[in-house]
């Protein structure tokens, strides 16, 4: 069976050690590609993106995802999600917004039936980690496997493929 490649990024202005920068290709948009070609014909990808598009501007894309956070918002997805039957591994990809994923993925994992899947979980961000995003993957998900995920920083995704391999390894892809 294929594994699915989910990730939501972010292009425009982000934060990266210390300075905001625009960037034309989001951070985990990166990690899921450096995912997809060491998974080479073993994996489909999905982007999640949301109806309405997030602020190109730095500071106004976090004040929406703060004010999306405190209020539970599930924000509506573009297109048709892919059918989950197909696959036993669903390799998940967020940046970490406010200690945890973006609403979007919230609304992504709400979609779905992840019973039985395995689900790993990475994030890239400058500094949180994790967060309390694999605590709210198993809220969400109570009957999915939900492994160890892997935090990259943004700043290093363009280089992350060791790092990267040796996750995927752990895990058995």
């Amino acid at each position: 069976m294929k594994a699915l490649i989910a990730y939501f990024s972010h292009t425009g202005e982000n934060y990266f050690a210390g300075a905001i920068r625009s960037i034309s290709k989001g951070n985990t948009a990166t990690v899921a590609e450096t995912i997809a070609s060491l998974m080479a014909g073993k994996s489909d990808t999905f982007e999640i993106k949301t109806v309405k598009t997030y602020p190109h501007n730095y500071k106004e894309c976090c004040d929406v995802a703060q004010e999306e956070g405190r209020a539970g918002a599930r924000p509506e997805l573009q297109g048709t999600l892919p059918d989950l039957h197909s696959y036993d591994t669903i390799i998940l990809g967020y940046p970490c917004w406010w200690g945890t994923m973006p609403q979007a993925v919230f609304t992504f994992l709400e979609s779905a039936d992840f019973s039985g899947k395995m689900i790993l979980p990475f994030c890239t961000h400058e500094g949180s980690g994790m967060g309390r995003s694999e605590r709210d993957i198993k809220n969400l998900c109570p009957h999915a496997n939900v492994v160890k995920g892997l935090a990259i920083n943004g700043s290093n995704c363009a280089h992350a493929q060791t790092s990267v391999q040796k996750w995927l390894s752990a895990n058995g892809l």
